[in-house]
């Protein structure tokens, strides 16, 4: 169990978790874009959440390991592969969290378990994840879509940790995920240890992950940060009241 909470805007959900993953080579990649653009692709119910007045879409490609249930091993053909995802900031009756336009990951049978029990927006692509000295070379080609994905990225700076306040803090300290399913509200909770942040850099070859959805980047660069390791507890999908 991850144990310390003080890093956390709300207090841990009651109840026990109910699966673990770690998150491996994490690039977080944030636009700011104008909040008007992200207000009519959301779910009505959701409010977006802005910071210093602007919305944020933010891409992550990172390689997924150690997938399993509370008190069971890894599962075989399930618990290692790449995942994509892109991402916007919400919040609902003043709780933030996360709202995903795509989640993309090279295992069927995550993909399928996800859309089926938690109603997210799971594609299954191929993908391919590799690291090479001290660079990660990601590259994601979603099956009947052009949503393709290849970036090559590396960490610049020593670890640090985002300080409560900061944009850092707010883009990636998030502890709650939202879906919306035949009208009604969901919500996830997960626990993990304060991001060990560092500054980096990347190189997108290619990137139309965001567009397939509707979302339309700015020609800026994007704020980037990496994260080598995360350890990550989830708790059981709950429908908001």
């Amino acid at each position: 169990m991850i144990m310390n909470t003080s890093h956390r805007p709300f207090p841990l959900p009651k109840g026990p978790w109910m699966m673990t993953q770690t998150w491996n080579d994490v690039l977080f990649a944030h636009w700011a874009v104008e909040p008007q653009s992200l207000r009519g692709i959301i779910p009505a119910a959701l409010e977006l959440e802005t910071c210093s007045g602007k919305a944020w879409i933010s891409i992550l490609p990172f390689l997924l390991t150690n997938l399993r249930p509370r008190f069971l091993p890894p599962l075989p053909f399930i618990s290692r592969f790449p995942e994509l995802n892109v991402r916007t900031y919400v919040t609902y009756r003043g709780i933030p969290g996360i709202y995903f336009f795509s989640l993309d990951a090279a295992s069927r049978l995550a993909v399928l378990s996800a859309r089926t029990f938690f109603h997210l927006p799971y594609f299954h692509a191929d993908m391919d994840f590799s690291r090479e000295e001290n660079h990660v070379q990601f590259t994601s080609r979603r099956y009947g879509s052009d949503a393709d994905f290849r970036a090559r990225y590396r960490p610049l700076s020593d670890p640090f940790t985002a300080q409560k306040g900061t944009l850092d803090h707010w883009l990636t300290e998030r502890y709650r995920l939202y879906t919306v399913h035949n009208g009604r509200v969901y919500y996830e909770d997960i626990h993990h240890s304060q991001w060990p942040l560092q500054q980096a850099e990347a190189d997108f070859h290619q990137n139309q992950a965001a567009a397939a959805s509707g979302l339309s980047l700015p020609d800026t660069a994007p704020l980037l940060h990496y994260a080598k390791k995360q350890h990550v507890l989830f708790w059981p999908l709950q429908q908001a009241r």
